[in-house]
């Protein structure tokens, strides 16, 4: 998969993003200089899957407070979720889910799936009243039963849009 250099980006902090090492991303990018990267440059990020091959996808509302889930273009499920609130929103843009952890313990939920932006995730919640509000440090919180059944059927690689 590719990542598109965004402004004030660097390799250490892709690298932190996607949980891979500074060394295999300069390994997968012959004549990378990771001291002189340019906004809008592609880099390849190993290890994920072609973006091309999922059919799915999940767009994000943080004004609206839904998680869409589309295969193939086609909207399959909306999820209520809650958002980040003031001064811990949600970050805005393209990432994928990097990986996921069933029962990751403490206000997390059932299910835990880590975005490509360090510190970020879809997870569950052990506080329903919670769903439909501004007060996450960020992420995105979904229903137990949502967030399951949401795991259950996207694969590591699937891309999430968020916007607000």
């Amino acid at each position: 998969m590719n990542h598109t250099v965004k402004a004030g980006e660097t390799l250490s902090q892709i690298a932190q993003d996607y949980r891979t090492s500074i060394t295999s991303i300069i390994a997968a990018n012959p004549g990378i200089q990771p001291d002189h990267l340019l906004v809008g440059q592609q880099i390849a990020i190993p290890g994920f899957p072609n973006p091309d091959t999922i059919p799915y996808r999940i767009e994000i509302s943080t004004n609206n407070r839904w998680l869409r889930l589309y295969r193939d273009n086609i909207l399959q499920k909306q999820y209520p979720i809650a958002v980040g609130r003031m001064l811990h929103e949600t970050p805005v843009g393209s990432f994928i889910i990097i990986n996921k952890a069933p029962n990751p313990g403490g206000p997390f939920g059932s299910m835990w799936m880590s975005l490509s932006k360090e510190h970020y995730g879809i997870h569950g919640t052990n506080n329903p009243s919670s769903i439909g509000h501004a007060v996450s440090h960020g992420c995105i919180r979904l229903h137990n039963r949502d967030v399951e059944e949401l795991a259950s059927i996207v694969p590591i690689g699937t891309e999430v849009i968020i916007h607000p």
